[in-house]
């Protein structure tokens, strides 16, 4: 993946270099990075021995980089992402356009498996509406978020709000660092990476799994009310729809009619899910894969409530505190 990653941007005359941390990795990354800094001049490898008290690893990775950095501007990208040829001409662009000290894309998603197809579109869904884009770059409103996968920040804008060193122990870095370029009175733009950024963050279920465990509580609010609220519109519509069904076959006696009521129910969940899928960038045919992703959500959800609410997360083979700021003890 990271070699992928690294020839993506190799070809943009509009990065200088291009500087990848080696985390203690334990697979082949330290193997492919050499032989990717042989290849590519402007590429260096940074190594990391150690995690210090207080830090989320990919924040202290983050913060190790921009320190070596020698460009006005910091470009944060992570190892599955792949760059269209013009992904940093694009963003610098809109950077002026809108006078913005941050730009972050939102990476059109490849997805694989079952499993990806059905719960990565509707956590992107839901997102699209906690985090709207028209209301995270107005600068009139409060609401602010990026994705850590394409966040391109001013240098003079990341240093004068801490950095990634302000945000050591928190695991949504990227939109923590949105919220302070934002509340210090800068213009920040959010919006679809689609044709210009992608990933497939994913690779088996149990990673997936782990990964929106460890951010979906705080992404969906952080609070059992918001955690309520997700449940129902996760799961209600489809209990609605199977208790109409039973309850018609009771009155009735009539299978037929409840296969019917049940069919109508599915098509109206399917409407619904094709008018979210379609605002949101993804294709029609993922209706299929609803009722899954909507389970999916639920029970993820519901793990990450439970793990957040014990003060615990893991990731990588890291331990994290959970809902607060935190060393991490891996």
């Amino acid at each position: 993946m990271v070699a992928a990653c690294v020839e993506s941007l190799v070809p943009q005359k509009e990065i200088l270099e291009i500087l990848v941390v080696n985390d203690q990795s334990t697979d082949k990354t330290e193997e492919i990075l050499r032989g990717l800094t042989t290849r590519y001049p402007r590429v260096r490898m940074l190594e990391i021995t150690n995690l210090p008290a207080g830090w989320v690893g990919k924040n202290h990775a983050a913060w190790t980089g921009a320190r070596e950095a020698k460009g006005d501007w910091l470009l944060f990208t992570d190892a599955d992402a792949v760059h269209e040829r013009d992904s940093a001409a694009k963003a610098l662009e809109i950077a002026g356009q809108t006078r913005s000290v941050l730009v972050s894309f939102s990476p059109g998603q490849e997805l694989g498996t079952w499993y990806e197809k059905s719960l990565i579109p509707y956590v992107y869904c839901r997102l699209g509406k906690r985090f709207s884009y028209a209301e995270v770059n107005d600068p009139q409103k409060p609401v602010a978020a990026a994705n850590g996968q394409f966040l391109l920040i001013r240098r003079d804008a990341y240093q004068a709000v801490g950095g990634h060193a302000s945000v050591a122990g928190q695991v949504l870095e990227d939109v923590a660092l949105a919220k302070r370029a934002k509340g210090a009175g800068d213009r920040i733009w959010f919006g679809s990476g689609q044709g210009i950024v992608r990933v497939r963050m994913y690779r088996s279920f149990r990673s997936m799994w782990q990964g929106w465990k460890k951010n979906l509580y705080p992404l969906m609010g952080g609070t059992g009310e918001a955690v309520s609220k997700e449940f129902v519109r996760a799961l209600l519509p489809a209990i609605v729809t199977i208790v109409a069904a039973i309850a018609t076959w009771g009155f009735t006696e009539s299978w037929t009619l409840a296969i019917a009521v049940f069919a109508v129910g599915l098509v109206s969940l399917a409407v619904t899910d094709g008018g979210e899928l379609r605002r949101n960038q993804f294709p029609a045919r993922l209706i299929f894969y609803g009722i899954p992703g909507r389970l999916l959500f639920a029970g993820v959800l519901w793990a990450s409530f439970r793990c957040h609410r014990k003060g615990k997360l893991e990731w990588k083979g890291r331990v994290y505190p959970a809902g607060r700021h935190g060393a991490s003890n891996g």
